[in-house]
């Protein structure tokens, strides 16, 4: 992608929905790093500025609803079992903007992880059965939050796979991953293709409780 795609990018104002996870404070403070400017988002404010504080280099904090407002792009990290709801009380403030959706149906048992039934197909196409006036992307689902997190992890060994079907959006969401150091943005299929891509995070998570190990994705001769 052109220099000047990721330098229109990095103007932008990223918003993170439930952003007070791991996830959700992992790719904060990724970003914020990046020198993207950060917003995080949760149903509690006070929540929202705690994690804001925890994290530094800029990143301001409110409830979801002014966060979503707020921001140019919004990522949505919440958990699975309130996604619904949660982008139905948002579809206003979110209209017209690109929403990142990076939320993985999953359940656990004994076993371990299993990706779960979704009626839409898969949370992406929920969000975008939901959020009829925004651009849904599908993105970011595996990444590791302990990765994120570490200050010693200064690159991050990964390439993001990103779906949807407006291909500027994607465009910008590729540009936008690829602003954290040692990450690759790749289009990734349509988000009708977005189930096995939430799905095979249950995969991801056995390899790592295996091995003992934060994997992520590379894909080779792209």
């Amino acid at each position: 992608m052109a220099d000047g795609t990721l330098t229109e990018v990095g103007a932008l104002s990223l918003g993170i929905l439930g952003g007070t996870g791991d996830q959700g404070k992992g790719l904060a403070r990724r970003f914020a790093l990046a020198g993207q400017r950060v917003l995080i988002g949760s149903r509690s404010a006070e929540r929202a500025l705690q994690a804001a504080e925890s994290i530094g280099h800029g990143v301001t904090a409110g409830e979801n609803a002014e966060v979503a407002a707020k921001a140019d792009i919004v990522i949505v990290a919440v958990p699975w079992d309130g996604h619904k709801a949660t982008l139905e009380a948002l579809r206003e403030p979110l209209t017209g903007k690109i929403v990142i959706d990076c939320v993985n149906p999953l359940g656990f048992d004994k076993q371990g992880a299993y990706a779960l039934p979704v009626e839409e197909g898969s949370a992406a196409q929920q969000a975008a059965a939901v959020l009829t006036g925004s651009r849904v992307v599908a993105a970011f689902h595996h990444v590791s939050a302990v990765t994120l997190l570490d200050p010693e992890v200064s690159e991050v060994d990964l390439d993001v796979l990103v779906l949807g079907d407006d291909r500027e959006a994607t465009d910008t969401v590729q540009a936008l991953a690829s602003r954290i150091p040692g990450v690759r943005g790749i289009y990734g299929g349509r988000l009708r293709n977005a189930h096995q891509v939430e799905a095979l995070t249950a995969n991801i998570i056995s390899i790592n409780r295996r091995h003992k190990a934060h994997a992520g994705i590379r894909i080779t001769d792209v």
